[in-house]
C-alpha cells in the first residue's frame, strides 16, 4: 500500500523549479539521528507510469535561498479523518522525506522553517479518532519536521502541495505496512549529464555517492571513492608522490602525459603533481562515470569522469566537527561551519582538515620512519543569489602536505621486506596547491547559461634513496610547479524540457608545467657499481593550449525512446621549451649533455557520441551507446633526440548497459559491458634508472560493470559491485598479448551496513583487486587480494561515536612497483592493518 501519496503542485520558478510529471520517488531517512541525514527527493523528466492512483509532479531544489517561512499550522476535521494545512506566505515546500517509527509517520521537509507566531514549536494531542498527536518543529540546517502519530497504527497520509503551502489529509489505517515508508532508497539525483536526473535514468554506465554514503564510508580523498566503485583502482598504498589509478583499464601509467581521465571538484578539473591523494573535506556527492566523456564536460575524457561536489552554503548558521584518532598516532581534525552573511541572499561555508601520522615503514639506520605524514587543507565557498534566475557563488581552496615518501627500494620482491629498511637519505615529499574558481549561473524559462572560471596551482618537491642501502650511492630528486587556467561555458535546455533537450559549450584551458632538478644525484659510493659521481638533472618548461566546443541533443520522439547525439572539437598545442639536461661532477663546473627548445606536437580532433536509450517502465531502462575518446600527443619532458614526441591516444568505445528496480524499489540492479579498441596507446617504457621512451602500442579491452544496492529490511543496506577489465596489448609488437600495466582484470567492493532507530550503527566493507602487472613485460607481479574494513558506532542527538578498522586482517600487498635495475625493484607497500575512534557532531 503506498502511504505518501503527492497529488499536485503549481511551480514556481526560480529555486524550486519544474521536473515534469512522474511519481514523487521518497527517499527513506534512514539516519538514527534525526535531522542528520538529508534524503534526496528524485524527480525526473522521463518518468512515465505512476505507481499510485494520483497525477503528480515533483520539485527539484536548486541553489541557497533563504527558507520557506511556515507561518500557520490548521487542523480541520473531515468525513475520512482529518486535514493538516501547512501555510506559507508565498512560495512552494519542496518534497519530503519520510521514515515511520513505530506508529509515527515522520515528515521531513527541506529549506523551510516553522515561524509560528506562538513560537517555534506545534503540538495538538488527540485531534481525532484514530490520531493520537500531531507535532511540528525545526531541525538543523533548515529543516522542519512534522510527525503524525497513530494511536493504534501507522495513519495514510495524502498531500496535497497546492501553492502556497500544503493540505495533508490524515486518515487512520490499520492497515498500512511501515515497510512501505522506507521505499525508494536507491533513487539518486545527479547531474552527470549536466542537468538534475535520476541516476537510474542516465544513459551511461555511473556510479554515485550521496552524502549518506559517503559520511558512512568516512570518504575523505579520490582514493576512498575507488573503493567503493566497480572499475575504479587507485594505486598509491600512500605514497603521495606518485598515485597512479586506472579506470576501465586505461589511467595515468604515462604520466608525462594528460589525465586519462577527467577529475572535478565543484566544476574545477585537477590535474598532475599527485592530486589524487589530496584530502578533500565536506564531500556532499561523488559522480563517476565510466568510458569516454567528451560531449557534456569542459575538459575531455578517455577513460571517465570523476566529479565531486562540496557542501554547499546553508541559509541558518551551521557548525560541523570530526575528530579522530587512530594506529601509528594518527590523529584528523575535520571542520566546517556554514551560514548568511549581510544579507538573506548571500551566503557562506569554510572547511578544513589537519591530520597527522607517523609513519608505517621504519628506517634503522636513521632510526626514522620513512613515510611520515602531516597535511592540512582549507576551503572557501560564498554565494550570492541576487534574483530568482542568477546565482553566483566563489570557491578557494588550498593544501599543504609534508610527507615522507615511500617510494623504497627492495632487493626482494616481497611487501614483508618493504617496512623495515636502512636508508642514508631522509626520504622528503611537500606538495602545496591552491584553487579559486567562479561559477556564475542564470536561469531563463527557456534556457540555462552557465561560466566557470578557474585557476588551479601546485607544486611539489620530492628526495628520496634511490638505492634502498645506508651507502651513498644515488638520491633522486624532482621539483614540480604546475599552473592551470580554465574557462568553461555551457548553454542548454531548461530543466523541464522533456521531448527535446541540448547543450552547446565551450573550453579554453592553459597549462603551464614546470620540471627542475629532476633526475639522479650519484654519491661518493656510486663509482663502486659502475656509475660516475655527479649530479645528472633536467630542467624544462612545458605550456600546454586546450581549444574546444561541444555539443548534444536528445529526442524523444515517443515516450520510452530517447535518441542522442553529440560531437566535440578540441585542438590541442603542447610546447616544450628550454629543455635541458646537465651533468655536474663534484667541484662542478657543470656541462650540458642535451639540450632542446620549442619542440611542438599538435592535435586536432572529432569526438562523436551516439547513445539510443529506450525506458519501457520506471523501474527498467536499457541503452547502448558508441563513443570516441582521446588522449592528445605531447612532448616527452623526460626524453632525448629520439624519444620527444608521442602520438594521440585515440579509442572507440561500445557499450551497452541495464539498470532497473525491483521490489517496490529495494533491489536496484545495474549491468553494463563494453569493448573498448585503443588506438597508439601511451605505453611509458621504464629504462634502467629513470624514465625512458614513450611508445604508442594497440590495445584492446572487453569488460563490464555489475552494481547492486538493496534495503531487504529497514536499516540493512547492501551495497556491491564488480568491475572486470581485461585489457590487453594487440598487434606485433614485443608486448603483444600481455596485460596493460596497473590495470587488473577484476577489482570488486561490498559493503554491508545496519543502522537501528536507537541509534546503534554497523558497517563492514570488503574490497578487492585482481591480479595485477606493474610493467609492460608483466615480470613484476601482485596477486589478487582483498581488504576488509568496518565501523562500529553510536548515534544520538546530533553526534556520532565510532570504532573504525582498516585492513583488519593486516593483507600485505604492494600497490606499486617499478624496474630499477641494477639496484633491484622500487616499490610501495600498500598500509597495513590500523585502527581508531571517531566523534562527530552536527549544530
Amino acid at each position: 500500500m503506498v502511504t505518501i501519496r503527492v497529488l499536485t503542485a503549481l511551480p514556481w520558478a526560480g529555486v524550486i523549479s519544474l521536473a515534469g510529471g512522474g511519481l514523487p520517488l521518497l527517499s527513506e531517512a534512514t539516519a538514527a539521528m534525526p535531522g542528520d541525514r538529508t534524503a534526496i527527493a528524485a524527480p525526473n523528466s522521463k518518468t512515465q507510469e505512476l505507481k499510485s492512483s494520483q497525477p503528480t509532479t515533483t520539485w527539484i531544489a536548486q541553489g541557497v535561498t533563504s527558507p520557506v517561512q511556515i507561518t500557520d499550522v490548521q487542523i480541520q476535521t473531515t468525513e475520512a479523518g482529518l486535514q493538516v494545512v501547512l501555510a506559507t506566505t508565498a512560495r512552494e515546500l519542496a518534497t519530503p522525506t519520510t521514515m515511520a517509527s513505530g506508529n509515527a509517520l515522520i515528515i521531513e521537509i527541506p529549506n523551510a522553517v516553522l515561524s509560528l507566531p506562538e513560537g517555534d514549536m506545534f503540538q495538538q494531542f488527540e485531534p481525532a479518532v484514530g490520531i493520537a498527536l500531531i507535532a511540528a518543529t525545526n531541525l538543523p540546517d533548515n529543516r522542519m519536521q512534522l510527525v503524525i502519530t497513530g494511536t493504534e497504527a501507522l495513519p495514510l497520509v495524502d498531500i496535497n502541495t497546492a501553492a502556497p503551502g500544503w493540505i495533508l489529509g490524515i486518515t487512520p489505517d490499520s492497515e498500512v505496512d511501515a515497510a512501505a515508508i522506507a521505499n525508494d532508497t536507491l533513487q539518486v539525483i545527479v547531474t552527470a549529464e549536466k542537468t538534475p536526473e535520476l541516476a537510474q535514468d542516465v544513459p551511461i554506465s555511473l556510479t554515485t555517492l550521496t552524502t549518506p554514503d559517503v559520511e558512512d564510508a568516512d570518504i575523505t580523498s579520490f582514493e576512498d571513492v575507488a573503493g567503493n566503485v566497480p572499475n575504479f583502482v587507485i594505486f598509491s598504498g600512500d605514497a603521495a608522490s606518485s598515485p597512479f589509478y586506472s579506470i576501465r583499464g586505461i589511467g595515468n601509467f604515462n604520466f608525462l602525459s594528460r589525465e586519462a581521465a577527467a577529475f572535478y571538484v565543484d566544476g574545477v578539473p585537477y590535474d598532475r603533481i599527485g592530486f589524487v591523494t589530496t584530502d578533500l573535506p565536506d564531500i556532499a556527492q561523488v559522480e563517476v562515470l565510466r568510458g569516454p566523456q567528451s560531449t557534456l564536460y569542459g575538459r575531455n575524457a578517455l577513460s571517465g569522469v570523476v566529479n565531486i561536489t562540496t557542501r554547499r552554503p546553508t541559509s541558518e548558521f551551521e557548525l560541523d566537527g570530526a575528530v579522530s584518532y587512530g594506529s601509528f598516532d594518527a590523529v584528523d581534525l575535520r571542520a566546517s561551519v556554514s551560514g548568511p552573511l549581510a544579507d538573506e541572499n548571500l551566503f557562506f561555508r569554510l572547511s578544513g582538515q589537519v591530520f597527522t601520522r607517523d609513519g608505517f615503514i621504519n628506517n634503522s639506520f636513521l632510526d626514522d620512519d620513512v613515510d611520515e605524514r602531516e597535511s592540512f587543507n582549507g576551503r572557501a565557498q560564498i554565494v550570492w543569489t541576487p534574483s530568482e534566475a542568477w546565482e553566483i557563488a566563489f570557491n578557494a581552496f588550498f593544501e599543504d602536505l609534508d610527507s615522507n615518501t615511500n617510494l623504497i627500494v627492495v632487493s626482494e620482491f616481497e611487501p614483508s621486506e618493504a617496512f623495515d629498511v636502512e636508508f642514508d637519505v631522509d626520504n622528503a615529499f611537500e606538495r602545496n596547491s591552491n584553487t579559486q574558481s567562479l561559477r556564475i549561473d542564470y536561469t531563463h524559462p527557456y534556457f540555462r547559461a552557465t561560466s566557470i572560471t578557474a585557476r588551479r596551482f601546485s607544486s611539489s618537491e620530492q628526495r628520496s634513496d634511490a638505492d634502498g642501502s645506508p651507502r651513498d650511492i644515488i638520491v633522486n630528486t624532482n621539483d614540480f610547479t604546475g599552473t592551470v587556467w580554465s574557462q568553461e561555458f555551457r548553454f542548454q535546455s531548461p530543466e523541464d524540457a522533456e521531448q527535446f533537450e541540448w547543450i552547446v559549450g565551450g573550453y579554453f584551458e592553459s597549462n603551464k608545467f614546470l620540471n627542475e632538478n629532476d633526475g639522479f644525484t650519484f654519491g661518493a659510493d656510486a663509482a663502486s657499481i659502475g656509475f660516475p659521481v655527479g649530479a645528472n638533472l633536467n630542467d624544462g618548461e612545458l605550456n600546454e593550449n586546450i581549444w574546444a566546443g561541444f555539443a548534444q541533443v536528445s529526442y524523444r520522439p515517443i515516450t520510452p525512446l530517447t535518441l542522442t547525439a553529440g560531437v566535440r572539437f578540441e585542438s590541442f598545442n603542447s610546447t616544450l621549451e628550454n629543455l635541458e639536461s646537465t651533468f655536474t661532477p663534484p667541484g662542478g663546473p657543470s656541462f650540458t649533455t642535451f639540450a632542446v627548445n620549442d619542440v611542438e606536437q599538435d592535435t586536432d580532433i572529432w569526438l562523436p557520441r551516439f547513445v539510443v536509450e529506450y525506458q519501457p517502465n520506471p523501474n527498467l531502462m536499457v541503452y547502448g551507446s558508441i563513443a570516441r575518446g582521446y588522449r592528445p600527443g605531447g612532448v616527452n619532458f623526460r626524453g632525448d633526440e629520439t624519444t620527444l614526441l608521442f602520438e594521440a591516444e585515440r579509442a572507440w568505445n561500445y557499450e551497452i548497459g541495464l539498470k532497473s528496480l525491483w521490489l517496490d524499489d529495494r533491489l536496484g540492479v545495474n549491468l553494463a559491458v563494453f569493448h573498448t579498441d585503443v588506438d597508439d596507446y601511451q605505453l611509458l617504457v621504464n629504462d634502467s634508472l629513470g624514465i625512458g621512451r614513450i611508445e604508442n602500442e594497440d590495445v584492446s579491452i572487453t569488460g563490464g560493470e555489475l552494481e547492486l544496492r538493496a534495503t531487504p529490511i529497514r536499516g540493512l543496506d547492501v551495497i556491491a559491485g564488480v568491475g572486470i577489465a581485461d585489457a590487453n596489448f594487440t598487434g606485433s609488437s614485443e608486448f603483444d598479448g600481455n596485460q596493460v600495466p596497473f590495470a587488473p582484470r577484476l577489482n570488486y567492493n561490498l559493503a554491508l551496513q545496519y543502522r537501528t532507530l536507537n541509534g546503534f550503527f554497523a558497517r563492514a566493507e570488503l574490497q578487492g583487486i585482481g591480479k595485477t602487472f606493474f610493467n609492460e613485460g608483466n615480470t613484476l607481479e601482485q596477486g589478487a587480494y582483498a581488504i576488509v574494513n568496518a565501523r562500529l558506532g553510536y548515534e544520538f542527538d546530533n553526534t556520532g561515536i565510532y570504532l573504525f578498522a582498516n585492513n583488519i586482517f593486516d593483507t600485505e600487498y604492494f600497490a606499486q612497483a617499478f624496474e630499477f635495475e641494477p639496484l633491484g625493484s622500487l616499490v610501495t607497500p600498500g598500509s597495513p592493518a590500523t585502527v581508531g575512534v571517531q566523534v562527530r557532531s552536527r549544530f
